[in-house]
């Protein structure tokens, strides 16, 4: 069952996935008022100062809308906390979230029930990204209150087992809040994902291509022109699996068809972040891009998936 929180204030089933270097305050606050949950990757406050900015802007914005919007509050929001050894932030990113009590926290890269325990003290929620059924298990056993399956096809750091398959296996012993990544990009998809056993959609790529998305312009007009076979499936940039544009990669002078492999135990995260390769010149987009035909508003682009999303359901006579 779904806590208030995910389903409450929600215009679609959708969260929006948080973006690297992408999601800032702006696409953040557009993405809740046009109601779906909004998201961004602490990391993308730099320097770390800079999160406490962000945090009190976020909540204090929301709050005068919901105030002046009683009818139709804004959705709530999540904060992505990478939780790896290399990630030197954590420790003082988790007390931001604690001091302003963020709504929603998804755990990326590593389980620690500390994290949860940290959320759960003011009652937030977490969201772990699991790639498979074995890190799903152990995800809830350390104390996250909610999966998020990343599938084939999803933007960035992906997995590579069918969206079937994976909501398939957990869903055989976990009926907790379960949102689906991986090439979701219409309202379509999002309802297929909730009949394949999902709660929600989590849906990234499309956002990039918004007028409010922090993406150098050459990187949203890529999105446009781009379609599932641009899409290269590559551990070179982070030592990590993740799904990135094949034109980005060729205007960095490599071939996106003859990447070699990296090795994961030397993966730095804070240095693929903020170093220049992965994120800033080489782009991550999911299988889904095809869909992105224009770079619109964050309100226009849910105007899209909602109508599609009736669509659907009408089609299937739901």
């Amino acid at each position: 069952m779904l806590p208030a929180i995910l389903k409450d204030r929600l215009r679609l089933p959708v969260v929006a996935s948080p973006l690297f270097i992408i999601s800032h305050p702006e696409l953040t606050l557009a993405q809740c008022k046009a109601g779906v949950v909004g998201a961004f990757p602490a990391l993308n406050a730099r320097p770390e100062s800079q999160l406490d900015e962000w945090l009190a802007m976020i909540t204090e914005d929301l709050a005068a809308y919901n105030a002046a919007n009683p009818e139709r509050p804004a959705a709530p929001f999540a904060v992505n906390q990478i939780v790896h050894t290399s990630n030197k932030r954590l420790e003082h990113d988790l007390m931001m979230c604690v001091k302003y009590k963020v709504p929603i926290v998804i755990s990326s890269l590593g389980a620690v029930p500390e994290v949860n325990a940290a959320v759960h003290s003011y009652g937030g929620i977490v969201l772990h990204d699991v790639i498979n059924n074995r890190h799903a298990n152990s995800a809830i056993r350390k104390g996250a209150d909610g999966l998020i399956a990343v599938a084939a096809g999803a933007g960035g750091h992906a997995g590579t087992l069918s969206p079937f398959a994976l909501v398939q296996e957990i869903r055989e012993w976990f009926d907790g809040p379960l949102l689906l990544a991986g090439a979701i990009a219409t309202g379509g998809g999002v309802l297929a994902a909730e009949a394949m056993g999902a709660d929600m959609a989590y849906i990234g790529s499309p956002f990039i291509a918004t007028h409010e998305a922090r993406a150098s312009e050459s990187y949203k007009q890529m999105m446009v022109d781009s379609n599932a076979a641009d899409i290269v499936y590559s551990n070179y940039f982070t030592g990590v699996h993740g799904n990135y544009l094949k034109g980005s990669i060729r205007a960095m002078g490599m071939d996106p068809d003859a990447l070699p492999a990296a090795d994961p135990s030397k993966m730095d995260f804070d240095k693929a972040v903020s170093g220049p390769k992965a994120w800033k010149e080489i782009w991550g987009a999911g299988q889904g891009v095809g869909a992105v035909k224009a770079v619109v508003p964050v309100a226009e682009l849910i105007d899209r998936l909602e109508s599609e999303y009736r669509t659907a359901r009408k089609r299937l006579a739901l």
